[in-house]
């Protein structure tokens, strides 16, 4: 497992976009794009030391963000999601989405976790 980006819940993708490229030096942003899947807006920002946010706003995370909470998931990426899944749930996670193809990622497979720490996305690398 690799991090591959840190997810952040917010209100209004566009303002919180722009308070990003103000505070930090966004070196790649992908398109804001809604997935009907997920029931949200979501973008990916590159900052220049590499790390990934990504930005979700919508239904999916209408009660974090009600309650002033911005952080939802970290993501790490994988070779294999279904096994991955198989050993995390052996070790006490709760599979909270099964895998199911995601836009903002080339329709590449993502699944949710709960875990110890907190929400975990999984990540297809193929």
């Amino acid at each position: 497992m690799k991090l591959h980006h840190v997810g952040v819940a917010c209100a209004d993708i566009n303002e919180e976009i722009a308070n990003i490229h103000r505070l930090h030096k966004v070196i790649d942003q992908t398109p804001v794009v809604f997935d009907e899947q997920q029931n949200a807006e979501l973008v990916m920002l590159t900052l220049e030391d590499g790390t990934n946010i990504e930005l979700i706003s919508g239904k999916q995370v209408e009660n974090l963000v009600k309650k002033r909470i911005s952080y939802y998931h970290l993501c790490f990426e994988v070779d294999d999601i279904n096994a991955e899944i198989e050993r995390l749930t052996g070790e006490g996670a709760m599979l909270v989405s099964p895998p199911k193809p995601a836009i903002l990622f080339n329709n590449r497979e993502v699944a949710f976790l709960y875990l110890s720490y907190g929400l975990i996305e999984l990540v297809s690398s193929h």
